[in-house]
């Protein structure tokens, strides 16, 4: 029998020794991927911000420079900046000829100097008088060249040589994607100089004991050209500005490790994004050579099981997908819109940003490591072997010789991004199939980075793109609502990298009302609960963040349009409350109003956050006060608020560290009724051969006896409306303007929005009217031209009229966006009010859902969808068309009361919040619809729950009715 205890120990001894072999194993392989794809590892300096003897070692390269396409007339341009959005066309196999004049500092002599790139697209030849220095292959990432030898000690010409629509840019659909040529220096270029010796690399890593209390702060400095006498100096400041340590390290070859012990650091994580800032030293003999410095956040990323974690803190991905897009720089962007996209996403509280579908700025990740969000970064690749990019029907996505295009564009999205603490995952491409060159691609991101997970963006699951991907997430794009539940049965991190599309592609039906845009926000709540429930499932990425617009120098308006909760102007869209409320970190979920206290039942959603660093402000009955709670991240709980007096209404708000309001509900304890003039009209009929008259009081109803239909109500013989009541069924709409395109260009500037007429009454038949006491009712049955149905009018002594409808018979079927009765009013009816039980209780005051409004028509002109090149200075809900302003046609959902007044008189429709209005100018008239059906509209990338409630005509018989008191 043999010893079970040296068995157990060789099998543990044989382990340990596996675990051991592991890594190198997987480092060689790694070496020897890039080596067989011929690919080596480039050189990305960290920026100094001391050179020994150096007044400044970093210069801006940025501004005029002068740009020749095929060396024909030389022409001013602004670098940054996109080619064709300056007016400049570079065909393809056509070259661009930037060239600069730079003047190299007297005491930059004797020294490394270093031009930088931060984005060329898509091929570029740098050289430097006339010798060529160096070229790259890909947009949005960074390259540098050492250009010391062939430096003048005089006038320098820097030239840089473009081609576009190149192979980096068809593997990654640059140009495709934004329906133009993306070309030209896109980010900042910098000049910097360097001591002989020099840090070539800086890589930091910070990991914490068990219990995440402190943590070991691990840096690997590689040093160019080591010399004898060298020393590095770490040095690591806390937000306060005191030194936390400082430790020197003996340099013995040109790769340097150290590990520092840090005791209880300030953890970084979105919600509380504490940075340090470490400073690292090249000394010789005691002489600072060369001082650099970064900012360090201490987080640790783990996947475990089917979650991720940060700092061993289970985490939720409440995100957007963000391009890098303005209507009049395209995909160059300034570093201040940098900035502020991420603040107006923090501010919308997200926590995540997916960058598609190429890397970010540095700008942008600097306002991510500052603000707080979670940052995937994604490498510029995209659709292959993807029906969107028709190039695969022609290129096998398996051939080799693509393999070192997909690495090169990887590699440089981790060197250029590595030292940023909000990134926590590596995107390796977006919708494309999984092969054998993924799983090596694959390989070496993880050993460049051993400190964060893959993802690869295939749309997983059991359908498109299926094919084994092996990245530490999984992914799937646009599921329906059954989607979260779906991922309980996976053994990774799921991730819906895109959901939740906003309408886009039903461009006449948004021209048409772009209340359904409104219409979006509460399914988006729905959805996010139902990520926040299953824990298997990571979170999700809306799609998209920023309407991707570009206003071409020729007037054209290209790309996919319409899709983020901003415009691209940065002017919050209705979605843009939907995400914030659908992303809150706090969830009201009930309220209870007993006799002697308040019992407020929340949910704390937050992952690190508890509700005790929050300010809470609570207003009773218009009166103000603060209160404390403690309930944990992802616990619920209740807030008992003690009262004296009766408690009329509650408004709750909540906010956070930086004084920003994540969540805010108001509650009103008193019943809201309709309440009209109380009046005691006298009615009347009568009637002639062709019609009859119906007075009520002083308001006078005209009624054709053929057709059945009212043709006019007056007010002391002033025309009120001048036709209808009327059914009429707005049927849903997907155009998006019927270009020819294949995930292209979609986006037209020239289309306008539909009109919406009645059905036709032909004539009316069993026609019947009855005198009350207080009421006369007409009742009739009409054939339409589209079908058949009843009509009930009936005229009350109290000022009030309403017309029910039934229709029985409809010839054809239709799938409605809406139903209902359309009245048509005079123009001078351009004032429009409402009240109504919205989604939320609360909405900003220039929101087209909110509660309770009054809006002008404000009618405009347009060629199109937009005015060309010209920056809004209003709100979004005051842009117009010629039906009106989006806040005067746009849908108003769950109406208690909605008027129409020229000033003098008011028309006024009372509803049961069961009931939607929507107004708009048409042939000169306002035409008002009171809508008992209606949906969330025609997009068609989002599913359930946004597309639940659409139904078809047939075999269905439709009920309403509309209720007018004029006042």
């Amino acid at each position: 029998m043999k010893n079970t205890n040296t068995t157990f120990c060789r099998l543990t001894i044989f382990t340990y020794l596996l675990l051991l072999a592991i890594p190198i194993w997987a480092q060689q392989k790694s070496k020897t991927i890039l080596s067989e794809a011929k690919v080596t590892i480039p050189r990305i300096s960290p920026l100094p911000i001391k050179v020994n003897n150096v007044a400044s070692p970093v210069l801006s390269l940025d501004g005029e420079w002068q740009v020749a396409i095929e060396k024909d007339n030389n022409a001013p341009i602004q670098v940054p900046g996109e080619l064709e959005m300056q007016g400049f066309n570079l065909n393809i196999g056509e070259t661009a000829y930037y060239t600069k004049h730079i003047e190299i500092p007297e005491d930059w002599k004797n020294k490394k100097i270093f031009v930088r790139f931060d984005g060329v697209s898509s091929h570029a030849v740098v050289k430097l008088n006339g010798k060529k220095i160096t070229e790259h292959e890909g947009s949005f990432v960074p390259f540098e060249a050492n250009i010391t030898k062939a430096v003048n000690t005089s006038d320098n010409i820097l030239e840089v040589e473009i081609k576009a629509n190149t192979i980096s840019d068809i593997l990654a659909c640059t140009s495709q994607y934004a329906a133009h040529t993306v070309a030209g220096i896109l980010r900042k270029v910098t000049l910097f100089v360097l001591p002989e010796s020099n840090i070539e690399d800086i890589t930091t890593n910070t990991t914490f004991d068990k219990n995440f209390k402190s943590a070991n702060l691990s840096i690997e400095t590689k040093i160019d050209q080591p010399s004898p006498g060298l020393q590095l100096r770490y040095t690591l400041y806390n937000a306060d500005n005191k030194k936390v340590f400082q430790k020197n390290i003996d340099i013995n070859d040109n790769t340097s490790k150290a590990n520092i012990l840090v005791k209880k650091p300030n953890k970084w994580n979105s919600e509380s994004p504490y940075l340090y800032v470490l400073t690292t030293e090249l000394l010789q003999n005691q002489k600072v050579l060369q001082k650099n410095e970064q900012k360090v956040g201490f987080r640790q990323i783990q996947v475990i099981g089917s979650e991720l974690y940060v700092n061993g803190k289970p985490v939720k991905l409440r995100g957007v997908n963000r391009h890098s897009v303005h209507p009049i720089t395209g995909r160059s962007l300034s570093p201040e819109m940098e900035r502020l996209d991420a603040e107006l996403f923090k501010k919308a509280n997200c926590n995540y940003i997916r960058t598609s579908h190429y890397p970010p700025s540095e700008e942008f990740l600097n306002a991510a490591d500052e603000l707080g969000l979670f940052v995937e970064s994604e490498a510029s690749l995209t659709w292959i072997q993807h029906g969107a990019s028709p190039i695969w029907g022609h290129w096998d996505y398996q051939n080799q010789r693509f393999l070192p295009y997909l690495l090169k564009a990887n590699i440089d999205n981790v060197l250029a991004n590595k030292k940023h603490p909000s990134i926590i995952m590596w995107s390796l491409g977006n919708e494309s199939r999984w092969s054998p060159l993924w799983e090596k691609v694959n390989q070496v991101v993880k050993q460049l980075d051993l400190t964060r997970p893959t993802s690869f963006h295939d749309q997983c699951w059991g359908g498109f793109n299926n094919a084994g991907s092996t990245a530490d997430i999984a992914n799937y794009h646009y599921p329906g609502i059954d989607g979260p539940a779906a991922t309980d049965a996976m053994t990774r991190p799921t991730l819906f990298g895109e959901y939740a599309h906003l309408s886009t592609y039903n461009r006449r039906e948004l021209l048409t009302d772009p209340g359904v845009r409104d219409a979006y926000n509460i399914p988006l709540v729905r959805f996010y609960d139902s990520i926040y429930a299953h824990k298997n499932n990571l979170g999700g990425a809306i799609w998209s963040g920023i309407d991707d617009t570009f206003h071409l120098p020729d007037g054209r308006i290209v790309g996919y349009g319409p899709w983020g909760p901003i415009d691209g102007w940065r002017r919050p869209k209705p979605e843009y409350y939907g995400m914030k409320k659908a992303y809150s970190p706090v969830r009201i979920n009930t309220v209870q109003n007993l006799k002697s206290k308040l019992l407020i039942n929340v949910e704390n959603r937050y992952d690190f956050t508890p509700f005790s660093k929050l300010k809470i402000l609570v207003e009773i009955n218009g009166h103000n006060s603060t209160i404390k709670s403690n309930i944990q991240p992802r616990h619920k709980g209740t807030i008992t608020i003690p009262v004296k007096d009766k408690v009329d209404s509650l408004k709750l708000t909540f906010y956070n560290a930086n004084n920003h309001i994540v969540e805010e509900e108001f509650y009103s304890f008193n019943e809201e009724n309709n309440v009209s003039p109380k009046q005691d009209l006298q009615l009347s009929c009568s009637e002639n051969k062709d019609s009859y008259l119906i007075k009520q009081g002083t308001t006078s109803y005209r009624i054709d006896k053929l057709k059945g239909k009212i043709v006019s109500i007056s007010k002391a013989n002033k025309p009120i409306v001048l036709q209808g009541p009327e059914f009429t069924i707005v049927e849903m709409n997907s155009e998006n303007g019927g270009k020819n395109n294949i995930a292209g260009e979609t986006y037209q500037r020239i289309i306008h929005p539909l009109q919406s007429f009645p059905w036709y009454m032909k004539y009316a038949s069993d026609i019947k009217v009855q005198e009350k006491e207080n009421a006369i009712e007409m009742k009739l049955t009409v054939t339409y031209k589209e079908g058949k149905g009843k009509l009930w009018y009936i005229f009350k002594s109290d000022g009030k009229f309403t017309t029910k409808y039934e229709i029985e018979q409809i010839n054809g079927e239709t799938k409605p966006y809406q139903y209902g009765l359309l009245l048509q009013v005079p123009k001078t009816y351009q004032t429009l009010e409402w009240k109504r039980k919205g989604d939320f209780s609360i909405y900003p005051s220039d929101h087209i859902g909110r509660n309770k409004g009054k809006t002008k028509l404000n009618t405009k002109i347009t060629d199109g969808v937009e005015p060309w090149r010209i920056k809004p200075t209003h709100s979004w809900k005051d842009d117009a068309n010629e039906l009106g302003s989006n806040d005067f046609r746009s849908t108003k959902r769950n109406i208690i009361k909605a008027s129409l007044s020229d000033g003098k008189t008011k028309i006024s429709v009372l509803s049961n919040t069961h009931q939607a209005s929507r107004s708009w100018l048409q042939e000169e008239n306002i035409h008002w619809l009171i809508a008992d059906y209606w949906n969330n509209g025609s997009e068609r990338f989002y599913g359930t729950p946004h597309n639940e409630g659409r139904i078809s005509t047939k075999d269905r018989v439709l009920k309403g009715e509309l209720t007018l008191l004029i006042e």
